[in-house]
């Protein structure tokens, strides 16, 4: 039996790429800003993995022995936004960014989105999606129209109050403006992003939902489920790949319940399977807020989790732990940041070996085919044969 647990630390950036200045994003590091500004972290787990030797995090030295390998990727792909950085992850690799509408997006989109569902709209522009409900909501209760907005990332952003707007009505239209924004304007997802309370209170629920385009190419979950080997997914990835290369999935709505779902298939799939994971809080709830603390506390409260999931491996398992993309709470930017992504693997059979700066996320999927003995074509290398004891090797 093989299994691989690869878990996103969604938005765990580990510093600025070269081409950041590209992005505005100059002077992001999402993993070290955050120690600094909290005065530091307190990381025994991640640590004795080695997080600290991958750059300086206030708090959490590098240790001389770690307990896994780590090292760090960078994103070959155009963009720093999720579907980019996963499908990346997964083999793809996007050359042309997905669009993004600084300036709305275009009349006759809405215009057939809003005959499509049968009523007129609110906002259609690039906002915090806790600051537009608090502008709109009021209107939007009156009228029952739902709040459209954009963000800096290639999103359709859909608030409705759940009480106006059930949340079948909004999944239903999401999917429409996901079958309307197709080829030119294919952004990377549609986020039907429901909320209750009252005017001046208001606040989002965890039943957001996201409707990503399809991938355009096979990815390595794709050749897994082909030879057989299921892949459990828990979070959102379900909905990042649109469900392609996906055998089951548990839905979580927090860090904590990711956790517990990744623990339920340690468990209950006694099978060589890919048990694939998004902690979705570090970016939704902490990076794109601007909070720091709240950033620091959600990465203590995974640590002390992450013992759980050390515990529950067995001796064939590999733990890949990574991000997606960065969305540093420290900086005047609310979006999502270009920077490298953390690499640490772990396991009974893992050599403590610095990986060392890897060229593209890709590195995970060739990994990943390597270790189920798949075929699967992609840029990426293969790290295996660095990590693997001789033991396990054999």
């Amino acid at each position: 039996m093989k299994r691989i647990v690869l878990v996103v630390l969604d938005s765990v950036g580990v510093g600025e790429l070269p081409d950041a200045f590209k992005y505005g994003d100059e002077g992001s590091n999402t993993l070290g800003n955050t120690a600094t500004a909290v005065g530091g972290l307190n990381l025994p787990n991640l640590q004795s993995l080695g997080i600290g030797n991958i750059i300086p995090i206030k708090g959490v030295p590098p240790t001389q022995n770690p307990q896994g390998a780590w090292g760090k990727m960078a994103e070959l792909s155009t963009g720093k936004d999720t579907t980019t950085g996963h499908w990346e992850i997964g083999g793809l690799i996007l050359e042309k960014p997905f669009p993004t509408y600084p300036n709305g997006f275009p009349q006759e989109i809405m215009e057939e989105f809003e005959k499509e569902i049968g009523r007129g709209t609110l906002g259609n522009y690039p906002a915090s999606g806790t600051v537009i409900i608090d502008e709109l909501g009021e209107e939007h209760i009156k009228t029952g129209s739902p709040i459209v907005y954009t963000s800096a990332d290639s999103v359709f952003q859909i608030a409705a109050h759940e009480e106006i707007v059930p949340l079948e009505t909004l999944y239903e239209w999401s999917q429409i403006a996901r079958n309307i924004l197709q080829g030119e304007h294919g952004v990377g997802r549609v986020i039907a992003r429901p909320f209750i309370g009252e005017p001046g209170s208001f606040t989002r629920t965890a039943n957001r939902k996201d409707f990503s385009l399809t991938p355009p190419q096979k990815t390595v979950l794709d050749a897994l489920t082909e030879n057989g080997i299921p892949v459990y997914s828990v979070g959102k990835i379900i909905d990042i790949y649109a469900g392609q290369g996906i055998t089951e999935s548990l839905k979580s709505k927090n860090n904590h319940e990711t956790v517990d779902g990744i623990l339920h298939y340690l468990e209950h799939k006694q099978e060589s399977c890919l048990i694939f994971a998004n902690l979705v809080d570090f970016d939704m709830l902490w990076g794109h807020r601007n909070n720091p603390e709240g950033y620091a506390k959600g990465l203590e409260e995974f640590d002390v989790r992450l013992k759980e999931i050390l515990a529950a491996l067995q001796p064939q398992d590999l733990l890949v732990i990574t991000a997606d993309h960065g969305c540093d709470p420290t900086t005047e930017s609310t979006d999502h940041s270009r920077e490298y992504v953390p690499l640490l693997v772990t396991g009974a059979g893992v050599n403590p070996v610095n990986l060392g700066f890897r060229e593209s996320f890709t590195d995970i999927a060739k990994t990943i085919a390597q270790y189920f003995e798949i075929e699967y074509h992609t840029y990426g290398t293969s790290f295996l044969d660095r990590i693997l004891t001789d033991q396990m090797k054999r």
